[in-house]
């Protein structure tokens, strides 16, 4: 039988090449630490808030972050965005910085050749709306944050979401690491960056730049002033493509719990000494590399048609990528006796 020739229109077609976006959540579709509940970050160091975005801070409680804030109408084909809205006005000084961060794992962004003479261009794409006009800035920069890339975009109409388009040139300097689980590069997204923090953009600079000089815009110094975004792509070439909405939710949140994982505790158990119970949990998915383990909610046991109260609740041993294992010291002596641990709510953290 004869095969027929396929016809390639254009590489915007969705449909006929495997997955071109390097970043995940891109649509802000997954949320699983706050589930749409607005955050205001008390610290003025690092705090995830969606998934896979990072919030920075050289100031406490100035901004406010919601997936779809103020619960505007996302861009066509969108149903999540990412919105910052002012809490309280700050005046911008040199050694400030308000930003949001975006990490690809070095495994993901190995192929860019950043560093190396056959270092490839990339195009970053993501649709912006904001209640303020003018020049906002963001930038790439390495795990060292000693190579980066500023770059600006213009908001032209208030109110309104455009999509912004900005090719890079692959980095040939510097040290970028390879196919590691580590920081392998860094997006920011500058929401009032001071100027010990900015450089020149549209070129690769040797200086920690989350930020452009270009930048005229401060979100952070104007009152209940709004930011939002979503459609966010980074894509290998010099052509901005279409937006790839290339897996179903559960796909994605299975990408994002590789860093993060929010699950019920549940399943049997077995005591390791009179009173200290120890169950056995899989994550989900392969974590990034082995997580801190919290619990939000404290588990209980159900032993002997009792509750008995528990105390210490802890991981016996260090979690692994795949999984741990819960442990608590019980009120009464029920060794000998089966039991089930339930009830509880565990946060796996291993985020870059």
């Amino acid at each position: 039988m004869a095969l027929s020739k396929i016809q390639v229109s254009s590489m915007a077609d969705n449909t006929i090449h495997g997955r071109r976006n390097i970043i995940i959540n891109g649509a802000v579709n997954i949320d699983e630490r706050n589930n749409g509940s607005e955050v205001v970050p008390a610290s003025n160091l690092n705090a995830y808030i969606i998934d896979r975005f990072r919030y920075n801070a050289s100031q406490a409680s100035k901004l406010k972050i919601q997936q779809n804030a103020q619960s505007i109408t996302p861009p066509e084909g969108f149903s999540n965005y990412l919105g910052v809205t002012v809490n309280a006005t700050h005046t911008v000084a040199s050694t400030d910085n308000f930003f949001l961060t975006y990490f690809v794992e070095g495994h993901d962004s190995a192929h860019l050749d950043f560093g190396k003479s056959t270092a490839k261009t990339v195009t970053l794409s993501f649709y912006v709306q904001s209640s303020l006009t003018g020049t906002f800035s963001g930038s790439i920069l390495n795990s060292a944050e000693n190579r980066a890339y500023p770059y600006t975009y213009t908001i032209n109409t208030a109110d309104t979401w455009e999509r912004k388009t900005i090719t890079i040139a692959g980095d040939t300097s510097g040290t970028w690491i390879g196919a590691t689980n580590g920081k392998g590069l860094m997006l920011t997204f500058s929401l009032g960056m001071g100027s010990n923090f900015t450089g020149t953009a549209g070129q690769w600079n040797g200086a920690q730049d989350f930020g452009a000089t270009g930048e005229t815009v401060k979100l952070v110094e104007n009152a209940s002033a709004q930011w939002k975004m979503t459609g966010l792509q980074l894509e290998v070439g010099s052509e901005v493509t279409p937006f790839e909405h290339a897996f179903s939710f559960g796909e994605e949140l299975n990408l994002c719990q590789r860093y993060f994982e929010k699950g019920n505790i549940g399943g049997s158990a077995s005591f390791i000494t009179t009173t200290v119970v120890v169950g056995t949990l899989l994550f989900a998915t392969t974590k990034r590399a082995n997580p801190a383990v919290s619990y939000p909610t404290a588990f209980t046991v159900y032993v002997a048609s009792s509750v008995p109260s528990l105390s210490g609740h802890t991981t016996s041993g260090t979690p692994s990528i795949y999984g741990f294992m819960p442990r608590a010291t019980c009120s009464t002596n029920h060794h000998t006796k089966a039991c089930v641990l339930q009830n509880g709510v565990y946060i796996a953290d291993s985020e870059l």
